[in-house]
């Protein structure tokens, strides 16, 4: 993963693949402004309409592990096989070849788990081939890794399309992530493994 182009700036440093197998402006508030008395009787204001509770968006979950679904894992192995169905006895569509490449897993049944990568290629594979350790594809060439979220931020090093790097930190619209010893912020728009809404500590 020795994809990142470090970038010295001002001071210190700055900074799957899948293979076949066979509000309104302008206005000022004023308190020195008296109404004009009126004949005409003065009306009730409308009352606002009640608010009504919106219920959250019901989890699906998996039928094996009660977990979400979808949700994004890694690779473990450097190799795994991506099954048609969720048994050996199906035959292996693709073979993927990177270690800790993000997949996520849309499905489940007893051993299996039902996985896709970035570019929608996948199948069923063991379990036992993926980790729960997260990590991301970087999606956009030479993102700046940036010491701290936001745009200003100095920047750290240069992150090529197709990193993959460990995923730490996200808040709303960034993510903090780590390869080849450098760790930076980078927007979440740029990734590919962390969903849109997600936010972690």
């Amino acid at each position: 993963m020795r994809n990142l182009i470090i970038a010295a700036l001002l001071v210190g440093v700055s900074s799957g693949m899948a293979a076949p197998a066979a509000g309104q402006t302008g206005g000022q508030v004023r308190d020195d402004v008296q109404q004009a008395p009126s004949d005409t009787p003065s009306q009730t204001a409308p009352q606002p309409s009640p608010v009504q509770a919106v219920p959250a968006p019901k989890i699906r979950r998996g039928p094996v592990t009660n977990l979400p679904l979808p949700r994004y894992v890694s690779l473990k192995t450097g190799e795994g096989n991506v099954r048609r169905g969720p048994s050996l006895t199906h035959r292996i569509d693709w073979v993927f070849t990177r270690r800790d490449m993000p997949l996520q897993i849309t499905g489940e049944y007893g051993h299996w788990r039902r996985v896709r990568d970035r570019d929608g290629a996948g199948g069923w594979m063991h379990y036992a081939l993926l980790s729960g350790v997260r990590t991301v594809i970087v999606e956009q060439d030479l993102t700046p890794m940036r010491d701290k979220p936001f745009e200003q931020s100095q920047i750290r090093a240069y992150a090529e399309a197709g990193v993959v790097a460990e995923l730490d930190e996200c808040l709303i619209d960034w993510c903090q992530i780590e390869s080849d010893d450098q760790r930076g912020w980078v927007p979440k728009t740029t990734l590919w493994g962390v969903d849109a809404q997600e936010l972690r500590e």
